[in-house]
């Protein structure tokens, strides 16, 4: 990835055949996929994962309660890209991402969107807060106030 981006993170990801549609092209469902991946990755390397089938932390215990995304532009048969991600807002439970799936030079905005995880008590699945932790790991995401579109790419 050439794209300088803060706040937020660009994971590197690399579409495979299987990732497209009849027509060469990245099938619409994939790019939650590539998200998802990417947002696990990322929270992976800082600890909060699942290890031997059982989470590292209760802040992994988390759904989606919202989801949203506009497509922009094709991605093109198979290769690098980016998902670029960062942290609109981060709630008592919940935590608002959004997202750019983007060209592996920063160039092009495939799609962009908005994701909302709320946290869950791992025994009652009704919403508990996050950890100071989770937290303090989220900071390195958080958006500055009015941040909602993202910082510019060079």
């Amino acid at each position: 990835m050439t794209t300088s981006v803060l706040p937020g993170a660009v994971e590197p990801f690399v579409v495979h055949f299987d990732d497209l549609d009849a027509m060469g092209i990245v099938h619409n469902a994939r790019y939650a996929v590539f998200l998802e991946r990417a947002l696990s990755n990322w929270w992976a390397e800082r600890g909060h994962s699942y290890a031997g089938g059982r989470p590292t932390t209760t802040d992994v215990m988390h759904a989606v309660a919202e989801y949203s995304i506009s497509y922009r532009a094709p991605v093109r048969g198979t290769g690098e890209i980016g998902v670029h991600f960062w942290l609109e807002s981060l709630g008592d439970s919940s935590a608002v991402y959004r997202f750019r799936i983007i060209s592996a030079d920063g160039g092009t905005v495939h799609a962009e969107g908005r994701r909302v995880n709320v946290k869950l008590d791992p025994r009652t699945l009704r919403p508990a807060p996050w950890s100071d932790h989770a937290r303090e790991v989220a900071s390195a995401l958080l958006a500055p106030v009015g941040g909602e579109e993202g910082p510019q790419q060079d």
